[in-house]
């Protein structure tokens, strides 16, 4: 192991840097963290440099780049800038997590698996899943990992369906996933879409509640509800924030935030850990956290 100490970068567009990522840095040994915030897509490349070059060769894992904001497509962007701009032997890891949201969607969908294996073999593969407040950093990402694992996935809007049509399209040419859209402004929209719903994913703003007891009446279907609201009330009807599978509605059980939290936790700390440890650089994005999910749930 290189004797150098380990840096942390964290980059944000935004016009502050995330004190929930700066606390997580520091509880996964970090002790020198560097923000920097209102960075613009073509700084990247600049920035980058300044960080692979400016130690030797053999030192250059010791070194970390953490992008953060709330636009996931913005983040990956950026993620692609600096990957670009690194090559051996000067390669510092680089780790994509914006708002938390691609450690917390991993989580929500590991918990969302391993709810579903009791009532359904084949898990998610095949599995009806729409992921309600989808325009948002989270929804968005969480959906794509439900596409990858085989479910068939709808983008859901609470305003215009054009909106998460455009995320679905985006996502296509991004990671080859097919993603249906709808919108449901109102109860009647979603009275007609949840009968079909094995799995609904409530993603939207804290404190709006996103399905009713009312709308819930309608999916007969249902098997999974998880919702990331901590903040009362629920995004979804029924489910609390520390529900790790309690029914909710017919067949349904409900995954509420504290209990994903709490997998989000971990995944993001450990995912920090390596990155501090490591003795080769590291390039972690979303599957990664979703792999590590998934194996702190046993599976």
């Amino acid at each position: 192991m290189a004797d150098k100490a380990p840096i942390l970068h964290i980059v944000s567009p935004l016009a502050h840097v995330s004190p929930f990522d700066v606390n997580m840095a520091v509880d996964a040994g970090y002790t020198t963290i560097l923000p920097y915030s209102r960075v613009k897509l073509e700084e990247m490349t600049d920035l980058t440099q300044d960080m692979m070059f400016s130690r030797a060769p053999d030192h250059a894992s010791r070194t970390g780049l953490f992008i953060g904001g709330k636009d996931a497509s913005l983040a990956l962007d950026m993620a692609k800038e600096a990957t670009s701009a690194l090559f051996p032997p000067f390669q510092i890891s680089v780790f994509v997590d914006p708002a938390g949201s691609f450690t917390t969607a991993a989580a929500m969908i590991a918990k969302v698996e391993e709810k579903i294996a009791a009532v359904r073999p084949e898990g998610l593969k095949g599995a009806k899943v729409q992921v309600y407040g989808a325009t948002g950093v989270v929804g968005g990402i969480a959906a794509v990992i439900a596409a990858q694992a085989g479910a068939d996935v709808t983008l859901v809007s609470h305003r215009d369906v054009d909106t998460v049509r455009l995320k679905a399209a985006d996502f296509k040419v991004r990671f080859n996933v097919d993603l249906a859209s709808a919108s449901a402004r109102n109860d009647e929209e979603k009275n007609a879409l949840v009968p079909d719903a094995e799995v609904v994913l409530a993603c939207g703003k804290a404190g709006i509640q996103i399905l009713t007891e009312a709308n819930l009446a309608y999916a007969g279907k249902l098997l999974v509800a998880a919702d990331v609201n901590a903040v009362p009330p629920p995004g979804i009807a029924g489910v609390e924030a520390n529900d790790d599978g309690k029914p909710i509605s017919g067949k349904a059980v409900g995954i509420g935030a504290l209990a994903i939290g709490h997998v989000k936790y971990r995944v993001q700390h450990e995912l920090l850990k390596r990155m501090r440890e490591t003795d080769t650089a590291l390039n972690i994005g979303f599957e990664d956290a979703f792999t590590l999910a998934r194996s702190l749930l046993g599976k």
